[in-house]
C-alpha cells in the first residue's frame, strides 16, 4: 500500500497567491472593535449639532462616519488599532483633521474647536493613492508585475505613513518568486500590524515556499482556523504534512477545515490522501469516494481515482 505514497504539490503556489493579492486595489478593511468618540464645540465653547465626521485609517481606503448630536457628542465603532486620520467639518466653519491612534482596542476622546471660516475640505491624497492603486492592479492583473512595483515604491516615497504599501510590495515580489525580498517587505509591513491575520498566512506561505516548514508551522498553528477566510494556506499546510510522512497530523487539520468549508470539495480529497499517509485505508476509501461524488471533474479526481483502484486490489 505505500506505493502510492507519492509526494504531492502545493495546491496553490505563492506566485499565483500573490498575483491574485496583487489583482485587487483594496487594502484591508479597517474593523475592529474599538471607538472612536469625542466633542465638537465652537470657539465660545458652544457645542456644535450637526459636524460630518469622517474616519480612515491610514493607508486604507475604507471610511467610517458619523455627525454629531445636540451635545457636539459623536461616536464611531468598528475601528481597529492603528493610526486613524479623523476629519470634522460643516458649513460656515473651518475644517478640522485630527490623528489619534488606537492601542489594545482603546482610542482617547477627542476634544476639537471648530472656528469660523469657508468650511472648504482639504484635498483628501486618499483620492491619488486609490486611483495609483488601480492602475498597479491592473499592471498586476496583465502581467507587468515590475510597473506595478514600481507604482507601489512611488507612493511609499510620497506617502511614507501608508506602510500597508511594503505588503504590495511584497506580494510583487512573491509573484516573481523571489521569497527573499518579499519577506523582506512584509517584515516592514508586519511590524505596524503584527496582528494582521491576512499578513500572518501570506507569512507562513512564504516560509513555506522557502523550506522553513517548522516556522510556517508554528505560525498556522497560532491560528484560530475559524477566523480564515479560505482554507489554501492550510491546504498547502497538509501537503507538506503528508509529504513528511506525519499522515495523522494532516488528517486532523483537514477535519478542522472540512468543519470550517464543508462546501470545500477537494479538502476530501487531501484527507483521503492523509488517511492514505496514515494507513487508515478504510477511511481513505469513504473520503476519496466521496470527492470523486462531489467533484467528478476536478483535477485530482483522476488521481482520486488511481489510488481508489489501489485500495480496492
Amino acid at each position: 500500500m505505500r506505493a502510492f505514497r507519492i509526494g504531492i504539490p502545493v495546491r496553490v503556489a505563492i506566485a499565483v497567491i500573490a498575483a491574485a493579492m496583487l489583482s485587487s486595489s483594496a487594502m484591508a478593511q479597517p474593523k475592529g472593535k474599538a471607538s472612536l468618540n469625542g466633542k465638537v464645540v465652537d470657539d465660545q465653547g458652544q457645542p456644535v449639532a450637526d459636524v460630518m465626521v469622517k474616519a480612515q485609517m491610514t493607508g486604507q481606503t475604507d471610511i467610517l462616519s458619523a455627525k454629531t448630536d445636540k451635545k457636539g457628542e459623536w461616536k464611531i465603532t468598528g475601528a481597529s488599532n492603528g493610526e486613524w486620520k479623523v476629519e470634522l467639518a460643516k458649513a460656515g466653519l473651518e475644517t478640522a483633521t485630527e490623528v489619534v491612534e488606537v492601542k489594545a482596542d482603546k482610542a482617547p476622546v477627542l476634544s476639537v474647536t471648530m472656528k469660523k471660516g469657508s468650511g472648504a475640505p482639504k484635498a483628501d491624497p486618499m483620492v491619488e493613492v486609490n486611483a495609483e492603486l488601480q492602475k498597479a492592479a491592473d499592471l498586476a492583473q496583465s502581467g507587468k508585475i515590475p510597473e506595478a512595483r514600481k507604482i507601489y515604491e512611488d507612493l511609499l516615497v510620497k506617502y511614507p505613513q501608508i506602510f500597508q504599501l511594503e505588503g504590495f510590495i511584497a506580494r510583487t515580489y512573491a509573484a516573481e518568486n523571489n521569497i527573499p525580498k518579499a519577506m523582506e517587505h512584509l517584515k516592514l509591513n508586519m511590524e505596524k500590524e503584527p496582528d494582521n491575520l491576512d499578513l500572518k498566512l501570506f507569512q507562513a506561505e512564504l516560509m513555506m515556499e522557502a523550506g522553513d516548514k517548522a516556522g510556517a508551522k508554528a505560525i498556522l498553528d497560532a491560528v484560530d482556523i475559524t477566523k480564515v477566510k479560505d482554507p489554501y494556506t492550510f491546504i498547502n499546510q497538509a501537503i507538506n504534512l503528508i509529504n513528511d510522512k506525519k499522515g495523522q497530523e494532516a488528517v486532523d487539520l483537514l477535519t478542522k477545515l472540512i468543519a470550517q468549508f464543508p462546501t470545500t470539495n477537494e479538502l476530501y480529497y487531501y484527507r483521503g490522501r492523509a488517511y492514505v499517509a496514515s494507513d487508515k485505508l478504510d477511511e481513505a476509501r469513504g473520503d476519496l469516494e466521496k470527492f470523486v461524488t462531489l467533484s467528478p471533474n476536478a483535477k485530482e479526481a483522476v488521481d482520486a481515482k488511481k489510488i481508489l483502484d489501489q485500495i480496492k486490489k
